[in-house]
């Protein structure tokens, strides 16, 4: 489709510091015309970094996100709770959030407190779990590919 693609791959995914994720990132070029595709942690980073950093972008997509520390020995808390800036709304041209009606309790919840923070489009798709290859059983998603390509 001619659109530059870069995923970066994250320190540690099942175990995410912030600090480490942001000193990933940020060897990435974003700018205005930028859209950002976080899933599941990668979601949290991207709405914790757009809100310290302040910048404007065209789009973030949010694939099944997740905002809840459900570590037991509470290692993950300072990675998911912190208070999301709502003022990102302001600064973000469109946001999307792709959830499933058989995702997790706890990823439907981060779902909603995403929404209720940053507004924007909910999309629920039948069957695709938390959008890992094992749960879609394909490689395949149109509908992200969509919302990129619409990018007002």
């Amino acid at each position: 489709k001619g659109i530059r693609v870069e995923t970066p791959l994250m320190p540690s995914p099942w175990k995410p510091d912030y600090r480490a994720f942001k000193n990933e990132f940020e060897k990435r070029e974003v700018a205005k015309n930028t859209v950002l595709v976080g899933h599941s942690c990668g979601c949290a980073f991207i709405v914790r970094w757009l809100g310290e950093t302040k910048q404007k972008i065209s789009k973030v997509i949010l694939v099944a996100p997740w905002k809840i520390s459900y570590r037991e020995d509470g290692s993950d808390k300072e990675f998911y709770e912190y208070p999301i800036d709502k003022t990102i709304r302001s600064r973000v041209k469109e946001m999307v959030i792709f959830t499933a009606d058989n995702e997790e309790e706890d990823g439907k919840k981060s779902a909603k407190i995403f929404h209720e923070a940053l507004g924007g489009k909910i999309i629920e798709l039948k069957g695709r779990g938390h959008y890992t290859m094992n749960d879609m059983k394909t490689e395949e998603f149109p509908e992200l590919l969509r919302e990129i390509c619409d990018t007002k």
